[in-house]
């Protein structure tokens, strides 16, 4: 089976991490703010904190910025639920604003027109979400502008985005964001395992967040109350979690971002190879944002049903039959059985669901053959061409 995405380990990783293992730290080492440093360094945010997902960044970021019940956060419903669960880990209340049908990610021409209706109500967000799927960056000036004008906040699901750019800067940067959150699960263009990170340029945000990734316990005397008790005192100043990274992670963290621009270079070459065998296909393939770089963690094409005989599951299902590891990215998260529940329905959000009706991710990865790209697109091509049996 060619897998849909595949991490890279080699003798340099697995050296590091041994290092590790041989030392005195295991955890809350020299190795974390080494990866962090290098983070800040690679995408030109101050701060930089490392955590054990990118789900346990999303939560922290949304309560640094304050977000609580009776707060609003909206995201896209194309992304993996933890893009809006981490609002209800919260108690706030969650919407969704629907795609560009050619980017894939917020539309900021719906969400501007969401904002008014949300004013004249006051419903307006305390937080937006978007989220660069596939690693395509959003129209975040536009984003940006809308969040000064109508006053929220903006976290950037950068998950699927490390080594990609937005008007020829690093995502991650936070030009027009709050925070900015990456993913480091094995699929993802570096990996250390689980984890994940958070960056920003503000320094109340991180060490805020800080806090919330350790119990809320500082050994800071300047955020404490009352003077410390010795050489070994801390105190709770807040209500936090045990987020952290392990040194494990973090050493595996140093050795692939250092090869991060290799990685994207490769995902490049074999989305330009992709583009170039499927544009005879009765297929949409990936729109590139002007004046952007993708990550390009996801290759996703959509299916033109309509001039094939195939449905999308069996197209979907002969693939993987076939050998072929596709994947979906993602089920549009206000048809889940959870969100449902709050109100949401089928024919909210009409240009996320037509989306999920044709999408397909092809494998993706950078370690990824050109013989075994080219076997994807044999299977596919065969399958597509294939009669229905009556």
């Amino acid at each position: 089976m060619i897998p849909y995405g595949k991490q890279e380990i080699t003798q340099q990783d697995i050296d590091s991490v041994v290092t590790v293992l041989q030392s005195d730290f295991l955890t809350q080492g020299p190795k974390v703010p080494e990866f962090e440093n290098l983070l800040s360094v690679h995408t030109g945010a101050t701060h930089a904190l490392a955590v054990n997902s990118a789900t346990s960044a999303l939560h922290i970021a949304c309560l640094a910025l304050g977000l609580g019940e009776g707060d609003w956060l909206w995201t896209s419903p194309i992304t993996f639920v933890a893009s809006a669960n981490c609002g209800l880990y919260c108690g706030a209340q969650i919407d969704f604003v629907d795609i560009d049908p050619d980017t894939y990610n917020m539309c900021p021409k719906r969400l501007e027109e969401k904002l008014i209706k949300a004013k004249a109500e006051d419903k307006l967000p305390k937080v937006v979400v978007p989220v660069h799927l596939c690693g395509q960056p959003c129209d975040m000036e536009a984003i940006g502008r809308l969040a000064k004008e109508y006053g929220f906040k903006v976290i950037e699901d950068a998950s699927h985005a490390i080594g990609g750019q937005y008007h020829g800067k690093p995502i991650g940067n936070c030009e027009f964001s709050d925070i900015t959150v990456f993913s480091f699960h094995p699929v993802k263009i570096i990996t250390t395992a689980e984890g994940g990170a958070v960056v920003t340029n503000s320094k109340v945000l991180a060490n805020k967040m800080a806090l919330l990734r350790s119990h809320g316990i500082t050994r800071d005397t300047a955020q404490m109350e009352g003077p410390s008790h010795g050489a070994w005192y801390y105190q709770q100043v807040d209500l936090g979690f045990n987020y952290r990274m392990t040194e494990l992670q973090g050493a595996l963290g140093v050795t692939q971002i250092q090869r991060l621009e290799q990685f994207i270079k490769a995902r490049h070459y074999l989305a330009n190879r992709y583009n170039d065998l499927l544009k005879a296909l009765p297929v949409i393939l990936p729109y590139q944002l002007e004046n952007t770089y993708s990550g390009l963690h996801l290759y996703v094409i959509r299916l033109k049903l309509d001039e094939i005989s195939l449905t999308h599951q069996q197209v979907f299902n002969a693939l993987r039959e076939n050998g072929i590891g596709v994947n979906l990215h993602y089920i549009p998260i206000h048809t889940q059985p959870y969100y449902q529940k709050m109100g949401f329905n089928v024919g909210d959000f009409p240009v996320a669901e037509q989306y999920y009706r044709e999408a397909i991710s092809l494998p993706m990865y950078h370690t990824m053959t050109v013989a075994q790209q080219d076997e994807v697109m044999q299977v596919l091509t065969r399958i597509l061409a294939a009669k229905v049996q009556n």
